[in-house]
């Protein structure tokens, strides 16, 4: 559970910058705080592999770098998904959704106006399918090629 939502903040900072937050900036942010995170402890923690991590002073500390509540990372159920996240996951996979209709129309080159306009009805359809699924894969696009799938 902590991993998954370490990477859905991950994903929301690809979302919101354009980039992704890097160890060591992660690790300045908490260093200002007063504490210390190893990268193989960051590691673990995002892949959710290892032991779990309770300490409530480091989770506490990676929220505020995330701008969230502590009890998002601290387990506490009732917390739900923050509407910040949420609303940021929303606009995460519009912009995925972009992105494969941006490919698609390059990749199709001239095509009939129905043709395009009933493969964009089919991806809308699709994503419309699937709005209640994740999009936190923990990997981006990086812009050379074709997008990941959403």
């Amino acid at each position: 559970m902590l991993a998954r939502r370490l990477n859905l903040l991950l994903d929301v900072v690809v979302a919101e910058r354009g980039t992704p937050l890097t160890f060591l900036e992660l690790q300045q942010k908490l260093a200002d705080r007063g504490v210390k995170l190893s990268r193989a402890r960051w590691s673990y923690m995002k892949d959710g592999t290892d032991r779990l991590v309770s300490d409530p002073i480091l989770l506490t500390a990676i929220s505020e770098v995330f701008g969230v509540d502590p009890a998002y990372l601290l387990g506490d159920e009732e917390s739900g998904l923050p509407e910040q996240i949420d609303s940021r996951l929303e606009f995460l996979k519009a912009l995925r959704a972009a992105k494969v209709k941006s490919f698609a129309a390059r990749a199709l080159g001239e095509v009939s106006p129905e043709t395009l306009r009933a493969i964009t009805e089919f991806l809308n359809n699709d994503i419309r399918l699937h709005q209640g699924k994740s999009v936190a894969t923990g990997q981006e696009d990086s812009g050379d090629g074709p997008p990941s799938a959403p």
